[in-house]
């Protein structure tokens, strides 16, 4: 009588599994990559928001009568920023300009200023329309209070 030894799961179908293996494993790994770079990017944008004033000059532009005037109301951020940003523990310092649009035009905000202590102070902030280059100081009212 003669043994028969049966062939296994793997002999029998490793045409198709070990493709499907392979290219599942490949797949994983990407997606992994992908996922990592992802929240890396995030948590940079992230650190990058929180690090600037953005929100914070948003709203005394978006307070400023003269710059509602001319830009509109609702004025955001339309990009992002372009400059330098120094972060040394907890005080930071900004020098950079960001696109802003209101309901009517367009225009460049520029930031130079410093945080101690969590508060922040500006040496220039203005904002510069696009179509006729006028600049609007953000600061000459908070000088007029003094």
């Amino acid at each position: 009588m003669e043994e028969y030894q049966e062939r296994s799961w793997f002999s029998k179908n490793w045409p198709w599994a070990l493709p499907l293996g392979c290219c599942s494993g490949c797949l994983l790994l990407f997606i992994l990559f992908i996922g990592g770079i992802g929240t890396a990017v995030f948590g940079v944008f992230s650190e990058l928001k929180e690090a600037t004033p953005i929100e914070e000059i948003l709203i005394t532009v978006n307070k400023n009568p003269k710059a509602t005037a001319i830009l509109g109301t609702n004025i955001v951020s339309d990009g992002f920023p372009s400059g330098n940003i120094s972060l040394n523990n907890n005080d930071r310092e900004v020098a950079f300009t960001i696109p802003v649009k209101g309901s009517k035009v367009e225009g460049v905000l520029t930031v130079n200023g410093i945080r101690v202590d969590k508060k922040w102070f500006y040496e220039d902030l203005y904002v510069t329309i696009k179509e006729t280059q006028e600049q609007i100081n953000l600061l000459e009212k908070a000088l007029e209070d003094f």
